[in-house]
């Protein structure tokens, strides 16, 4: 048991200090000011000519396909646990549906940005996919 969630951590910390950065371009962390006050911080890197052949598209794809099926994989596990009554084995399962989870957060929040950009790129889309519509009618008839 403490084996596994000794790996579950040093996974945990390859995933969001190393292989994100070099994968994906992304990473994110927690700073603390001098007030106390916690903030996140999530950064992608600006795509240029240089780092789009350094990131390819198949180790894009593999990393979020990893990053996606492990929480799902420990979720599993974990409703496993739960009905087959291994209440011993729940505690390492919460730990790895808590470790990748936050994992596969951050890295969405760095993807999409903060929510108000999500916000604002969704009402963007619909607002552009809304005027090519219109603008379609409008030359037909």
């Amino acid at each position: 048991m403490v084996t596994i969630i000794l790996l579950l951590s040093c996974d945990f910390w390859a995933v969001k200090n190393v292989t994100g950065r070099l994968m994906v371009g992304l990473r994110w962390w927690n700073h603390i000011d001098e007030d106390g006050k916690s903030h996140w911080v999530f950064e992608s890197r600006k795509a240029s000519a240089q780092e789009s052949k350094t990131v390819s598209e198949a180790e894009s794809r593999i990393f979020w396909l990893g990053l996606i099926a492990c929480p799902v994989l420990w979720v599993i596990f974990a409703f496993s646990a739960l009905f087959s009554f291994r209440v011993k084995w729940l505690a390492v399962v919460i730990m790895g549906v808590v470790l990748q989870g936050a994992n596969l957060y951050g890295y969405i929040r760095c993807k999409v940005g903060s929510r108000k950009n999500l916000t604002n790129m969704a009402t963007s889309y619909l607002g552009k996919q809304f005027l090519k519509q219109n603008a379609g009618e409008d030359q037909t008839s």
